[in-house]
């Protein structure tokens, strides 16, 4: 059984990529002839119009997984509970030196716009109260 789904995955796997060529292709020319020349009064496509412009947007815009989101690599909803245990375990100090690095490399936007702050702060500055016995969050 494996044996055949081994070499049958060379003849579907291409095919399959053709296929969902083919359909993405032909929804952004269905897209674009009904959307775009009443808008902004462009001719209609062709569905190989339409592939070559979906392959140009992955070409300039990525292949990839989607975004990114904060943090490169390992961006992503998770990135904020990593950086909250990384504070939970950290001194005072250290936390002033990573906030003053960290505005280092953002042009100190804080300064800038002296009302926000970073959504970290609230959560961090409310451990620290904790720990020293003072629970009511800094505003």
């Amino acid at each position: 059984m494996k044996q055949v789904f081994y070499r049958g995955r060379f003849i579907f796997i291409p095919l399959a990529v053709a296929a969902f060529l083919s359909l993405i292709s032909f929804v952004v020319m269905q897209l674009w002839n009904c959307l775009l020349p009443g808008i902004l009064h462009v001719t209609v496509i062709t569905f190989w119009q339409a592939m070559g412009i979906f392959i140009l947007c992955k070409i300039l815009f990525g292949f990839g997984k989607g975004g990114r989101g904060f943090g490169g690599r390992d961006g992503g909803p998770w990135m904020r509970h990593k950086m909250e245990e990384k504070f939970k375990h950290m001194s005072p100090e250290q936390r002033e030196k990573f906030k003053q690095k960290m505005g280092d490399r953002m042009c100190h936007w804080r300064d800038r716009n002296p009302g926000m702050r970073h959504p970290f702060d609230r959560e961090w500055d409310v451990e620290q109260d904790k720990q020293e016995g003072t629970a009511e969050p800094k505003e």
